[in-house]
């Protein structure tokens, strides 16, 4: 337990949110991956670590691990990435959660989720914008105040002497030139310190994320890809909740340092068992109950999540519509009373669980 409670820090329930942040906003992930492949020294790509946070728990507090996992099954929709969405009158599509890394555990589809994906005459994902990183960076730049500072404003003019030198020690672990990012806003640099460094470094060498793999794969087969947002969109609901929130959440991401690694591993491992309910409850058991910010996490959750999961349905219904889709976003948006899958069938649809 003491690990456990070692990861979190004591500090770093922000930290965490920001975390989950980057596989609930594809954008942010990709941004923060451009940027650090801009400002990165030439370096050996680092060698991926972290150890799985739950195999701790099981070992040195079963009663702890025994309430995540009875939390996770009273989830609502919490186990399974593939669901069949069927409706009268419509060819039945599929939905499916994704995890925005290239990690082969995640980019490597189960056989099921393989087949519906090739047997699909479109694929829908979050956002289309960036499958071209140039048209990316220019809609970007109608709109710079999303990712950097326009005024006097810096990072470190917001940090104690303290907290700016423990940011200047993480970005030159990474090979960042502190001088780069000086302007960005937290979420930004939050989404670099939240990625392993090994994650970055691939993503910054050419290897797609899942979801982008998808969207090549349906290209190079003639498929139509479709998004559900802009990239625009997704960054206004990071920039809407309050800088404070953000800067906490710098502030305890630079806190975690290598411990990063152990979250991003549990949160592989969880994906790949397709355990969706398991991730909230496990975070919340590493977050001392004095340090977790209710109103802040209620903030985050419905901004990053519910809201989005209404968008996304009102949006790809024309589009199911038409039969034989393949949905792939976020994992995280999956579970839950205001997940997709209960979204959908609130929409009228018949959703099953594949696997």
């Amino acid at each position: 337990m003491k690990r456990v409670i070692a990861i979190a820090d004591r500090a770093a329930s922000l930290s965490l949110k920001l975390l989950i942040a980057l596989n609930v906003l594809f954008v942010l992930s990709f941004l923060a991956v451009l940027l650090f492949a801009a400002g990165r020294a030439h370096a050996e790509i680092p060698t991926c670590s972290g150890a799985d946070m739950l195999s701790d728990l099981q070992k040195n507090s079963p009663a702890t691990y025994s309430k995540i996992e009875a939390e996770a099954a009273a989830t609502l929709n919490g186990k399974g990435l593939l669901w069949k969405l069927e409706k009268s009158g419509e060819q039945p599509s599929y939905l499916f959660g994704t995890m925005h890394m290239t990690d082969p555990r995640v980019t490597t589809l189960t056989p099921e989720a393989q087949k519906a994906f090739d047997a699909a005459g479109t694929l829908i994902i979050e956002t289309t914008d960036v499958l071209d990183k140039q048209k990316m960076m220019a809609a970007m730049l109608k709109e710079p105040d999303l990712m950097m500072f326009t005024d006097s404003t810096t990072l470190s003019s917001l940090l104690t002497p303290d907290e700016a030198a423990a940011m200047n020690a993480a970005l030159d672990a990474r090979g960042i030139p502190p001088a780069t990012v000086a302007k960005m806003k937290p979420w930004m640099l939050s989404a670099m310190m939240a990625l392993p460094a090994c994650e970055l470094a691939r993503q910054s060498g050419g290897a797609p994320v899942l979801d982008v793999k998808l969207a090549e794969g349906a290209k190079a087969a003639g498929k139509p890809v479709e998004g559900l947002e802009t990239a625009e969109s997704q960054l206004r609901a990071m920039a809407s909740l309050p800088l404070a929130f953000h800067m906490k959440g710098l502030v305890d991401t630079l806190k975690l340092g290598d411990k990063v690694n152990d979250i991003n591993e549990t949160m592989i491992l969880l994906y790949q068992r397709g355990d969706t309910g398991m991730f909230w409850p496990l975070f919340r058991a590493a977050m001392p109950e004095e340090q977790n910010d209710p109103a802040g996490y209620a903030a985050f959750e419905e901004t990053m999540i519910t809201s989005r999961n209404k968008v996304m349905v009102d949006h790809a219904e024309p589009i199911l519509a038409r039969g034989n889709a393949f949905m792939a976003v976020g994992a995280l948006h999956l579970p839950g009373p205001q997940g997709l899958v209960e979204d959908f069938r609130k929409a009228g649809y018949t959703v099953t669980a594949v696997n």
